[in-house]
């Protein structure tokens, strides 16, 4: 107890900050888990040939022996990456991190990943950080690698530039449903900005219906949306599904998840994959219908 408390005060044995001179390295311990480490993979990805810097945040590694075991992507969003089987190495990792994260203080608004290195993080941070807003302790890690089960819906397509400004909304109500605040920041802000380069790189998929009785001229609403919110390591994860309230129970949910794994499985990545609480059973319902199945666990601690 006494050698375990003295790590969690100074935990920063055989962890470093890693540089752009390791991301070949940090980038082999991602691939280990692929699903479970797309989040830091992608930003890694987005780092080579630009700097870990322009990608916008810091890359802690853990290593025994001379060899990176684990990898600690911290940026807007925490995420760890401890693919190890040994257990004793991955606390190891953990208290390493969590000494590296105290000396920088809190800069996330979550720390998401599989749930065994989240949560065994969070109980190193927890008493030296802000109280957490809440923690997902249980959102399966669902994968799909073969065309989906059911028919996908054909109105469900790539969102289009023009098209932001009723985009954008359904992205605002779908962050606040989920999260319990808005996303808004204004013109040109963090958030706007994600989804309109979600839509420009097309990423953002849409069903967008309009009443018979509407002017054809005007854009009309979406009732369908979903985004890839991480591609990277042969992975493409999809985030914010929702469906318009008004139109739930329709099973447009199925559909168009069967429509977006169709297209992101042929010219994104051969594997789709995506996290989802644990609770949302009509959620879990529909992916698995669609044809889904879960391989892990992810959690999330939010700030």
């Amino acid at each position: 107890m006494v050698q375990r408390r003295a790590a969690l005060l100074d935990g920063r044995a055989g962890g470093r900050v890693l540089g752009d001179v390791d991301l070949t390295a940090a980038l082999a311990v991602c691939a280990r888990d692929a699903v479970g480490s797309v989040l830091a993979t992608a930003r890694l990805e987005q780092a080579v040939g630009r700097t870990l810097r322009a990608a916008g945040g810091t890359l802690w590694g853990y290593e025994e022996g001379g060899e990176l075991l684990a990898v600690c992507y911290a940026g807007a969003n925490m995420v760890p990456v401890a693919p190890v089987d040994d257990p004793h190495v991955v606390g190891r990792a953990l208290d390493a991190f969590a000494g590296l994260a105290r000396g920088q203080g809190r800069r996330c608004s979550s720390i998401v990943g599989p749930a065994e290195a989240v949560l065994g993080l969070w109980g190193r941070l927890r008493y030296f950080w802000p109280a957490a807003r809440e923690v997902r302790e249980d959102q399966p890690s669902m994968v799909i690698e073969h065309a989906p089960l059911i028919t996908a819906d054909a109105r469900v397509r790539r969102s289009r530039p023009e098209e932001f400004d009723i985009v954008l909304p359904a992205c605002v109500r779908m962050f606040t449903e989920e999260v319990g605040y808005s996303p808004v920041s204004g013109p040109g802000g963090p958030y706007e900005t994600r989804v309109h380069g979600l839509i420009s790189q097309g990423r953002s998929f849409v069903r967008i219906d309009r009443p018979d009785d509407v002017d054809p001229r005007l854009p009309g609403d979406v009732v369908f949306k979903a985004e890839l919110g991480a591609v990277a390591g042969g992975v493409a994860q999809v985030q914010g599904v929702w469906v318009a309230p008004d139109r739930r129970g329709e099973r447009l949910s199925e559909a168009g998840m069967a429509a977006v794994v169709q297209i992101a499985r042929g010219e994104v990545a051969p594997l789709v994959s995506l996290y989802v609480n644990s609770y949302n059973e009509r959620a879990l319902a529909a992916y698995r219908a669609v044809g889904f199945r879960q391989v892990g666990t992810y959690a999330t601690v939010l700030f």
